[in-house]
């Protein structure tokens, strides 16, 4: 039997940029929809799950998990082109892009970036190499190979000793009892104030919210459960995080599995998730907490559905007051579970989602075969 297509296991670094595209959104419905797909894949979910997360073929979930195991995250901007043979020899356009990319200092240039213009004057004056190009035609090319000026960023090593023991614990329960495996996180804040989206309107007549800068209103979160086995989410809001919470949804986890069985709740790190009473309470109801790894909390397979769930509540919304708002988010999650798997519903589902670009398993891959010592 073949094994599932599955991604290979994510960095710390781009765990956290699939979750970040996921959550903020993108101006691109391909790089948000490709970054969903692979979100939810190292969450723990198969291929057809995901292409109804995402409402796409299965075909085209496993094209982009095999294209993310063969070129990384360059996979979530596909380069779709064609026109007249480059002017440029492939060699020196792979020498632009690694001069470009290559901080200036290095290269004995007495400034910490480059411009188009300084790039150019130093393409045509490097030692052993002169390759003539323009600006524009330099603009183009960076273009093309995905290079675009962008503000430094920081990132966040998992300094969890255990990382790789964790990672591999969730791993093998979402392997071996997916209908037995709970995910749990919060999600927010959610304030009450005129949220903007994307929807029909009349052209250059689109629907319009208020602006306001007052918050006369105090935040709420989310906390939310998701069952592998039966692709049903379900949650509550509270007015912040806390041990009693996490409590109670625990509580609720083991009511969705009278059974007495065995559960394996997965969740991150918050010092909510990890106190004394919760660590009894889970001992007492066979319940085994796994918890992801330090800043690694994109191994949750409920952070691929809080996307849709921002989608669908949040955004295009101005609720007067928390009341609304968690009516609609409640009705929404009842919709969901109800319709999850409607064709007629999920080809709505998928042209609504196509629209809206407001905000964003299986497992990981498996690892190389050790070489004999």
């Amino acid at each position: 039997m073949a094994e599932p297509v599955r991604v290979r296991r994510l960095t710390d670094q781009e765990g956290q940029r699939l979750q970040q595209i996921v959550r903020r959104g993108s101006t691109s419905s391909v790089r948000y929809r490709r970054a969903m797909m692979l979100l939810a894949s190292a969450g723990g979910n198969r291929v057809p799950a995901i292409a109804q997360l995402v409402q796409a073929d299965e075909d085209t979930v496993r094209d982009v998990i095999h294209r993310f195991n063969e070129i990384d995250l360059a996979c979530l901007d596909p380069q779709w082109a064609g026109g007249r043979p480059r002017l440029l020899k492939p060699v020196d356009e792979d020498f632009v892009i690694q001069t470009a990319t290559t901080r200036p200092t290095k290269l004995g240039q007495p400034f910490t970036r480059w411009s188009l213009r300084k790039l150019v004057a130093y393409l045509r004056k490097v030692h052993g190499r002169v390759i003539r190009i323009g600006r524009e035609a330099l603009r183009c090319l960076l273009a093309r190979r995905g290079i675009t000026f962008q503000r430094t960023k920081t990132w966040k090593e998992s300094p969890d000793p255990e990382r790789e023991a964790k990672l591999d614990r969730i791993e093998e329960v979402l392997d071996r009892f997916p209908d037995r495996v709970f995910a749990f996180d919060e999600f927010g804040p959610l304030g009450i104030r005129p949220t903007a989206g994307s929807g029909w309107a009349r052209q250059k007549h689109p629907d319009r919210v208020p602006a306001t800068f007052h918050r006369t209103h105090r935040v709420r979160y989310f906390h939310g459960c998701y069952s592998i086995g039966d692709d049903r989410l379900w949650g509550v809001n509270r007015r912040r995080k806390g041990a009693a919470n996490t409590l109670a949804a625990l509580k609720s986890i083991r009511a969705a599995r009278p059974d007495g069985a065995p559960i394996y709740v997965i969740l991150d790190n918050l010092s909510a998730h990890k106190g004394s009473d919760i660590r009894r309470r889970a001992t007492k109801n066979k319940a085994e907490l796994c918890f992801t790894p330090i800043y690694a909390s994109w191994a949750n397979p409920i952070e691929a559905h809080f996307g849709p769930l921002r989608q669908f509540t949040i955004a295009n919304s101005n609720y007067p007051n928390h009341t609304v708002q968690t009516r609609a988010l409640h009705a929404y999650l009842r919709w969901r579970n109800a319709n999850a798997r409607h064709r007629d519903v999920l080809a709505a589902q998928r042209k609504e989602r196509a629209r809206i670009r407001s905000e964003k398993g299986i497992r990981w891959g498996g690892r190389p075969l050790k070489t004999a010592a």
